[in-house]
C-alpha cells in the first residue's frame, strides 16, 4: 500500500494505452482524485476501473481548494493530482497546490510517465540536449510577435503549445521573426489516430500548412530549432562585450570573460581589443 501524500499522477496524452501500472495502481488506491476536467478524467477512469472518487481542481477554483484538499492529506489520505492529459503542472494547474504542500510538510510523489513536451522532442529530430520550453504563445498578434523576438536569439532548440485556432498564425509569425530557413518540427495529435509530425524550414511549412487544411485541425507542440550565430558574429560581440568590460577590468581579464560568454577564443578577443 502506498503512503499518504499527494501524487502527481502523469496521464496519457491520447492513447489512453500510454499509462503506467503504477500510476493505475495509485489512482485505485486514491482516497480521492484532483482533475483538471472531471468529464474527461472519468472517461479514463472508467477505461481501467478505477471508482475513486474525483474532485475539480483547476484555474479558478486552485486558491479555494487548495486548504481543503491539504487538510485531507494532513489528516493521512492519499490524494492524486491529474490533469486533461500529461503531467501534472505542465501548462496545467497545480504549481501553488505544490507549493503549499512542500511548505506545510506534506509528501509529495511524482509518477511519471506521457509528457507532450518530451514525446514531441523525441521525434521533431532536432538538437534535444538542451531546451527551453515556453508553454502557449500569447493569443494577440502583437504579444506574440514580442515574445518571439524576445526569443528570436536563444540558442536552445524552442518547444511551444499551440491551438488549432491559432496554429497558421503562430507559424506565419515565426516565419517573419526567425526567418524562413529555421528548421520547425510541427508535432500534430501526438499519440493519437490521426498522429502528424511535419519537419521543415519554416518557409515550407506555411505552405504545407495552407495546402492542407487537415494539418490544422487538433492540439500541437512546436519544436524550432535554436539560434545558430557565426563565429564572426560571435567574435563581433564577444569584442564589444570586452570593450565595454575593459573599463572596468584589465583588458586580459575582460576577453577572458567576454570570450567564455561567446565561446569564442579569449586570444582572438584579446588581439582585437588591443588593436
Amino acid at each position: 500500500m502506498s503512503q499518504t501524500g499527494l501524487y502527481l499522477v502523469a496521464t496519457p496524452i491520447g492513447n489512453l494505452e500510454d499509462i503506467s501500472y503504477r500510476a493505475v495502481r495509485i489512482l485505485s488506491e486514491a482516497d480521492v482524485i484532483a482533475a483538471e476536467d472531471t468529464r474527461h478524467s472519468r472517461v479514463l477512469l472508467a477505461h481501467y476501473n478505477i471508482s475513486t472518487p474525483v474532485l475539480a481542481l483547476h484555474e479558478h477554483n486552485e486558491a479555494r481548494m487548495e486548504e481543503r484538499i491539504l487538510e485531507r492529506v494532513s489528516n493521512g489520505e492519499m490524494v492524486a493530482l491529474i490533469s486533461d492529459a500529461g503531467t501534472p503542472l505542465i501548462s496545467d494547474p497545480g504549481f501553488k497546490l505544490v507549493r503549499a504542500a512542500r511548505k506545510a510538510g506534506l509528501a509529495v510523489y511524482a509518477i511519471p510517465g506521457p509528457s507532450a513536451v518530451t514525446a514531441a522532442l523525441s521525434v521533431a529530430g532536432l538538437p534535444t540536449d538542451r531546451f527551453a520550453f515556453e508553454g502557449f504563445l500569447p493569443a494577440k498578434a502583437a504579444a506574440r510577435k514580442r515574445k518571439l523576438e524576445n526569443l528570436s536569439r536563444e540558442p536552445r532548440t524552442l518547444v511551444f503549445f499551440e491551438s488549432s485556432h491559432r496554429i497558421i498564425e503562430a507559424i506565419n509569425d515565426m516565419a517573419l521573426v526567425f526567418g524562413g530557413d529555421r528548421v520547425v518540427a510541427i508535432c500534430r495529435e501526438l499519440t493519437k489516430k490521426f498522429e502528424t509530425v511535419l519537419q521543415a524550414p519554416l518557409e515550407s511549412l506555411v505552405q504545407s500548412l495552407a495546402d492542407d487544411k487537415n494539418q490544422t485541425r487538433g492540439e500541437f507542440v512546436i519544436v524550432v530549432t535554436g539560434f545558430e550565430s557565426s563565429e564572426s558574429e560571435s567574435l563581433s560581440n564577444a569584442l564589444k562585450m570586452a570593450t565595454a568590460l575593459s573599463e572596468f577590468m584589465p583588458g586580459s581579464q575582460a576577453a577572458r570573460v567576454a570570450a567564455k560568454l561567446n565561446a569564442v577564443p579569449r586570444r582572438d578577443v584579446y588581439r582585437l581589443l588591443e588593436e
